[in-house]
């Protein structure tokens, strides 16, 4: 197969996957839907298995970790309700698949990754796809970015069995964040709101995510 060929048909099933496995499945958000219509998934999975980049479950992508189900990705997105002026954190960076969706819809992302190779390529891949709203590191995404706090919103890819409290600190009064929580048989997918400087808690669905780590665990 060509390479116009083979873009061509990456273009097919990612329209494919949005219109089944998303839109069918009830997400809405019109920015979130066109996000995931526009950045190549494919790109954001090892080599051998881009055949497979469109397809309704999670992929390996090295130490240890997946890249996420599209649903549950349009999931978080859409609950997140983001704006085209906020300052979004990410925990997990993974292949930085959900990094290039952010980017697409906020201002600036602020990605934070435990392995230091995965932090390594996904900026790599971020760079050459053209995303220059993002800003990669390697750490403990437990402490996130104080740096550069308060965030609009937080995404986190990896389960903890509370609230990460550091995560919740530097989120902005009525920000959002949207967190896998409680033990790897029992995950909820919660949206979590900062009202009067408090967690207000909704849970969405049932889930499973990696364990959020620190850098020596």
């Amino acid at each position: 197969m060509d390479i116009q060929s083979q873009s061509d048909s990456f273009e097919t099933q990612r329209e494919k996957m949005v219109q089944t496995q998303i839109a069918a499945r009830g997400v809405r958000d019109p920015r979130v839907l066109a996000a995931m219509r526009e950045v190549p998934r494919h790109e954001f999975v090892p080599e051998l298995l881009r055949g497979h980049a469109y397809e309704d479950h999670p992929l390996p992508i090295g130490a240890g970790q997946t890249i996420s189900q599209p649903y549950i990705v349009a999931v978080m997105l859409e609950h997140l309700a983001l704006q085209a002026t906020d300052r979004v954190l990410e925990v997990g960076t993974g292949s930085g698949y959900a990094t290039a969706l952010l980017a697409r819809l906020c201002a600036e992302v602020y990605s934070v990754e435990r392995h230091t190779e995965l932090a390594e390529s996904a900026e790599a891949t971020l760079m050459r796809l053209g995303y220059s709203n993002v800003k990669v590191r390697a750490g403990d995404g437990r402490l996130g970015w104080p740096e550069y706090a308060p965030f609009d919103a937080i995404l986190v890819s990896a389960a903890s069995p509370e609230i990460p409290s550091a995560l919740f600190t530097q989120l902005r009064e009525g920000g959002r964040m949207i967190a896998p929580i409680g033990p790897p048989e029992s995950q909820e997918l919660q949206l979590i709101r900062k009202v009067n400087g408090k967690p207000e808690k909704r849970v969405l669905e049932g889930c499973r995510f990696v364990p959020l780590l620190g850098n020596s665990e």
